[in-house]
C-alpha cells in the first residue's frame, strides 16, 4: 500500500482546486450576505412597521427551513419559470440569502444594545435617521459585531460543503472523489478537516487582531 506521504502528495493538489472553490464561495457569499444582513437589521428597526414585518418574515423563513433545501430551491426550481443560472450562481445566491438572514440578526442585536440616547441625542441635533444610523449608531457596533461576524462566516464555510449536492467540485466534494478512488477515508478526510480548520482558525485570528486595533484605538 501507498504510503501516507505518498498519498498526501498525490491528493493535495486536487484538495487544494476544492479548498480555492470553497474560498470562492466563503467570500462571495459573505460579501454579499454582509451586505444584504446589513439591509435587512435596518429594516427590522426601521420606523415603518409594514418594513419590518417583511424584513422579520424574510428573517423567519430563511432561518427556518434547511439551507439545503433552499440551495436545491434556487437551482431546481427557478428554471421552471424560465431563470436559468450556473450551479456556481445559484450556490452563491442560496448561501447569501441564507446568511443574510443570520447577519441581520447579529447586526439587529448589535444595534439595539446601543444605548438609545445616542440616537435621541443625534436626533436633537437636527441629523435625520438615517444620517445618525451612519454617524452614530453604525460606528459604535463594529466592535460588538466581532465575534458573532466570526462565527457566522466559520458556519458559512463549512456550509460551501453542501454546494456538492449540486455537483459543485468544493473541498469536500473532491475529498469524496478522492477516496472513491483510493479507498482511503482516513486519511482523505484527516486532511479535509485541516482544510476546514485553517480557514476557521485564520479567521479567528483575523478577527482577534482587528478587535486589538479597534481597543487600541479606543
Amino acid at each position: 500500500m501507498e504510503s501516507f506521504l505518498g498519498y498526501s502528495i498525490k491528493i493535495l493538489p486536487f484538495l487544494l482546486k476544492g479548498m480555492q472553490q470553497t474560498l470562492i464561495l466563503t467570500a462571495a457569499s459573505a460579501t454579499f450576505g454582509t451586505l444584504l444582513g446589513l439591509l435587512l437589521a435596518l429594516a427590522r428597526i426601521a420606523p415603518a412597521r409594514f418594513v419590518r414585518t417583511v424584513a422579520g418574515g424574510y428573517v423567519t423563513i430563511f432561518r427556518g427551513t434547511p439551507l439545503m433545501l433552499q440551495i436545491l430551491f434556487i437551482w431546481g426550481a427557478l428554471p421552471e419559470i424560465g431563470i436559468v443560472l450556473p450551479d456556481t450562481a445559484c450556490v452563491i445566491i442560496a448561501l447569501s440569502m441564507n446568511a443574510g438572514a443570520y447577519i441581520a440578526e447579529i447586526i439587529r442585536a448589535a444595534i439595539q444594545s446601543i444605548d438609545r440616547g445616542q440616537m435621541e441625542a443625534a436626533r436633537s441635533l437636527g441629523m435625520s435617521y438615517g444620517l445618525a444610523m451612519r454617524r452614530v449608531i453604525l460606528p459604535q457596533t463594529f466592535r460588538r459585531l466581532l465575534p458573532p461576524m466570526v462565527n457566522e462566516l466559520a458556519a458559512l464555510t463549512k456550509d460551501t460543503s453542501l454546494a456538492m449536492v449540486v455537483g459543485i467540485v468544493e473541498l469536500l466534494k473532491a475529498s469524496q472523489q478522492q477516496q472513491s478512488q483510493s479507498f482511503r477515508p482516513a486519511e482523505t478526510y484527516v486532511w479535509t478537516a485541516l482544510g476546514y480548520l485553517l480557514v476557521t482558525i485564520t479567521l479567528m485570528s483575523l478577527a482577534n487582531r482587528f478587535e486589538k486595533k479597534l481597543e487600541a484605538r479606543g
